[in-house]
Order: structure tokens, then C-alpha cells, then sequence
């Protein structure tokens, strides 16, 4: 087998597509998330704790070059090293958010899942004309 036919069987294999899929769906929804927690969770905490934004909360490690602002995208642009602890608590609720979500979506697929298997399976009408042709000469045969 050629490495190039190998690696068609590989990539089409249905565990593959299906993770790709899950990827591109997967960062997609992370940016769905990203923007809850960024324009609608984020500000509703911040009004909570005074009009704080959580995202511009930083330590400075070192002395800043005169004329630069002291907000923390400028401050990266300039090379000022940061200790972005207001980003990170952002990006760290975006992850609980996220993973709850998958916690409920997957609880959901797997009780979905539990309730197909549970449902018994219809007993046929009739018997198949096979059985019915048996029976007779069982009948038959006990006569």
C-alpha cells in the first residue's frame, strides 16, 4: 500500500472526519462563548463590583517607558511585561462556561441515548412463514 493511499484510508476514516468536525464546530462555539462572557457576563460582574472591568486588571513587572499609556494592550504593544491576572480570570471563566455547557450537552446526548436503548422492540405480527411451516410438521411429527 502506497503512503498516499494510507494516508486517504486514514483521513477518511469516520473517526477522523468526525473529529475534524468537531474542531471547526468545537472554535466556533468558542468564540460564541468567548463573546457571552466578554459583552454580556462580564459587564453584569463588573456593575456588580463598581464599573469594573475585569480585563484591564494587570500588575506592571517593570518600569514603563515614558509616553506610553498605561493600558494593558498598550502596554504589550510597548514590551512591557504584564501579569494580566484580569485577562486570565476572563479566559478562565470563559472555560467553566464552556465546559459546563459540554457537561449539559452530553448529559442531554447520553439521556437521549438511555431512552432509545430503553424502548423494547416490537414483537413481529406474525410469525415468519418459516416458523409457521415448522410448527405444522412439529404438529405433525407429535401426532
Amino acid at each position: 500500500m502506497s503512503f498516499v493511499s494510507e494516508f486517504k484510508a486514514f483521513a477518511m476514516k469516520g473517526n477522523v472526519v468526525d473529529l475534524a468536525v468537531g474542531v471547526i464546530i468545537g472554535a466556533a462555539f468558542g468564540k460564541i462563548v468567548d463573546s457571552v462572557v466578554a459583552d454580556l457576563i462580564m459587564p453584569i460582574v463588573g456593575a456588580i463590583f463598581g464599573g469594573l472591568d475585569f480585563s484591564q486588571f494587570f500588575i506592571v513587572l517593570k518600569d514603563i517607558p515614558p509616553g506610553v499609556p498605561e493600558t494593558l494592550a498598550d502596554l504589550k504593544k510597548a514590551g512591557v511585561p504584564v501579569f494580566a491576572w484580569g485577562s486570565f480570570l476572563t479566559i478562565a471563566l470563559n472555560f467553566v462556561i464552556l465546559a459546563f455547557i459540554i457537561f449539559i450537552m452530553v448529559k442531554q446526548i447520553n439521556r437521549l441515548k438511555r431512552e432509545e436503548a430503553a424502548a423494547p422492540a416490537a414483537a413481529p405480527a406474525e410469525p415468519a412463514e418459516e416458523v409457521v411451516l415448522l410448527r405444522q410438521i412439529r404438529d405433525s411429527l407429535s401426532k
